[in-house]
């Protein structure tokens, strides 16, 4: 007996070496054998599979995936003051890969679990940032990472205002999270794209306020 595989393992799953063995959308590619590598929060798989190249010919892949659940992110932005509230919060693999202390500019994000997305993300923004937004603007839906990463990530806008911010620091404690808002001028948030602010969704959204969005 496998956890994971034919017995619950700590998350409650069976079965995770099925993902993709029925998928049939696409005629050029035949998914052969699934292994799971790992599976102590998130999922590791191996996936062996046979594509039909431009030419005709048929080749054996072998594609490792990490399945951690689609996601959600929000801008919150202040159009009168001209403004957006941020997060601060360590992030190991940026730390380990050359980023100086590890601590990551970022918009409020979070997976979704079994919310929806909207769900999830007025969610994540109080866990993160303690504010309670109201409408939310659905910007556009990005995979992140494609070439290793399922994740789908769901993008956001809301306004906020000065009188919804309740203290600096947020986040679920017994997820180990220590989270702190931080709030800036928006010319000075896009200045820093590149510098101090290298988190992608957090990129993504700044252009799209200043291209289409409450900046343009």
């Amino acid at each position: 007996m496998t956890a994971g595989i034919d017995e619950p393992d700590r998350r409650g799953r069976t079965g995770l070496h099925l993902t993709g063995r029925d998928l049939t959308r696409n005629p050029d590619i035949v998914v052969r054998d699934v292994e799971v590598l790992a599976n102590d929060w998130y999922v590791l798989r191996a996936t062996t599979f046979d594509q039909r190249h431009s030419d005709g010919t048929w080749r054996t892949e072998r594609r490792e995936t990490y399945d951690r659940g689609d996601g959600a992110t929000i801008l919150l932005y202040d159009v009168e003051r001209r403004t957006v509230l941020l997060t601060r919060q360590f992030r190991f693999p940026v730390y380990v890969n050359g980023h100086p202390d590890g601590m990551l500019l970022e918009t409020a994000a979070g997976l979704l679990d079994e919310d929806d997305p909207v769900a999830a993300i007025r969610r994540e923004a109080v866990e993160e940032t303690g504010v309670e937004v109201g409408e939310v603007q659905h910007v556009f839906d990005v995979f992140m990472s494609p070439g290793s990463v399922t994740e789908r990530l769901h993008f956001f806008a809301a306004p906020y205002r000065r009188d919804d911010l309740r203290g600096s620091h947020h986040g679920v404690a017994h997820e180990g999270e220590d989270i702190q808002t931080v709030e800036l001028d928006a010319d000075d948030a896009r200045a820093r794209i590149g510098t101090d602010l290298v988190d992608a969704k957090t990129v993504m959204l700044l252009q799209w306020a200043f291209l289409d969005g409450p900046f343009a």
